[in-house]
């Protein structure tokens, strides 16, 4: 059952810079898509209009049937940068989003606390963003984002800042919480590894001006441990995306290349 709708949806900036043709997308529900593709192919910008941070040129956008126009809590946006309140507390940080909904003070801190503890971070919620370190205030703005019970889940490369063994015990995490949670997710990332261990879908996306290129399912069950990157499926489609995403970057470039592209 499709629950987000992108139909036609452009983005054009003042003074006329394309960074998003005319697209189409449907996701649905419980699809865990991962959105690939070089820098300045327009990724974070279709993210963004989805979380109605920025409005679309031209084309719709709507989840379960109604019109994105704005913000909204039916979807929870997690950033690559820590976009935790500073002077709040990590129970506090969870909170904010309950607080603004109304709930009662007791059930903002039952609700968060549970998060916590799905994230990995009880015995935290007394502590600052500042005594935190960078995977722990991810984790912080992933269960913010959950504890809001979202109807689709936004990440703009949310592991992109951290080490690599951070990054991997986030993607095991991120993975369990969607399994158990049973969200839909939309994640943006650069790495191939991470669009295909996390995804259920990769979306390719062309370069400037970006388009989806194409739209592929993974086909690897789940629940996914990293020992999966050494299967043949795995290897197969990594060699397809890789080839794909080198073909888009020479394109922007100014390279002419275009041996390798994806038949779909």
């Amino acid at each position: 059952m499709s629950i987000l709708d992108i139909s036609g949806v452009s983005k054009t900036f003042p003074g006329g810079t394309v960074a998003l043709q005319a697209t189409d997308l449907r996701v649905e529900e419980n699809d865990f898509i991962t959105i690939l593709g070089p820098s300045g192919c327009g990724k974070s910008t279709l993210l963004r209009m989805v979380a109605g941070l920025d409005t679309p040129t031209s084309g719709t956008i709507e989840l379960d049937g109604r019109q994105v126009s704005g913000p909204g809590a039916d979807r929870g946006m997690v950033f690559q940068s820590y976009t935790l309140f500073p002077w709040l507390t990590v129970l506090q940080n969870v909170c904010f989003g309950l607080r603004e909904k109304g709930l009662p003070l007791a059930g903002q801190h039952a609700v968060a606390m549970e998060f916590l503890a799905k994230v990995g971070l009880k015995g935290f919620e007394s502590h600052f963003p500042k005594q935190l370190s960078g995977g722990m205030q991810q984790r912080t703005a992933l269960a913010r984002a959950l504890a809001n019970n979202p109807r689709i889940l936004l990440m703009d490369e949310p592991f992109g800042a951290l080490d690599h063994q951070t990054r991997e015990l986030m993607q095991e995490l991120l993975q369990g919480i969607w399994e158990a949670e049973r969200k839909t997710v939309l994640f943006v990332t650069h790495d191939i590894d991470e669009a295909i261990f996390m995804g259920n879908r990769v979306v390719v996306m062309s370069a400037r001006p970006g388009r989806i290129k194409c739209d592929l399912q993974v086909p690897i069950e789940h629940p996914r441990h990293y020992s999966v990157k050494t299967a043949p499926a795995f290897i197969d489609l990594k060699a397809r995306l890789t080839e794909e995403i080198r073909v888009e970057v020479r394109r922007a470039a100014g390279l002419a290349d275009t041996a390798g592209s994806i038949s779909i």
